[in-house]
């Protein structure tokens, strides 16, 4: 997000939130909230081409995972980092597993295996910069994926053998986007299936 878009919500008349006061908020919100140190920041709204981007990896993880152990969630799903005081809603997460809550509530999930953000003009320092940074705090985070939706552009991270992340870059619609840590492939040309975009 940029500084506009990061601009703490006036509510309540206070600057600064519980965590139990921004859940209240939200709960009786019609609008997405992050909410990160006390403060509560306005989720922007999505243009055509990253909603298509976003239906089309969520509904292509859901049906690759059926009888697996792991679940793909889309950005209705709200994570919540404890070590840090975030919550946030990623455009797809994926848990592998049991879903673990905060205090079980089945509300905010605390252990995604994988989080997938797709990149927006507004967004695209944020994701990459100080988001992910706070969610390198997630211990279960195994990968972080970006998927530009301006371009063919695709940066996906991986925790190595040795607790590093990596990064593999993918920029051509004939590659197939591999997913580590479920074993699963997916073509660039179903990602973006429906949008014409430039090749960087």
């Amino acid at each position: 997000m940029d500084l506009i878009l990061r601009e703490p919500v006036a509510a309540y008349g206070k600057k600064r939130f519980t965590i139990e006061e921004y859940l209240d908020f939200e709960n009786a919100s019609d609008e997405k909230h992050e909410y990160y140190q006390g403060e509560i920041f306005a989720m922007p709204g999505s243009k055509v081409p990253h909603n298509i981007i976003s239906g089309n990896i969520y509904f292509g993880l859901r049906k690759r995972l059926e009888g697996k152990s792991c679940q793909a969630f889309n950005s209705d799903q709200r994570i919540y980092i404890p070590q840090n005081s975030l919550f946030t809603y990623p455009d797809i997460s994926v848990v592998c597993g049991d879903i673990l809550t905060k205090n079980n509530d089945e509300w905010n999930i605390l252990n995604p295996s994988i989080i997938i953000e797709v990149l927006s003009p507004s967004t695209r320092n944020y994701d990459r910069g100080e988001k992910f940074k706070l969610y390198r705090d997630i211990p279960t985070l195994r990968e972080y994926i970006l998927v530009d939706s301006e371009s063919i552009r695709i940066e996906a991270f991986h925790v190595n053998d040795n607790g590093h992340w990596e990064l593999e870059e993918y920029k051509n619609t004939n590659e197939t986007l591999l997913i580590k840590t479920v074993q699963l492939s997916v073509p660039l040309t179903e990602i973006y299936e429906g949008i014409k975009l430039a090749t960087t």
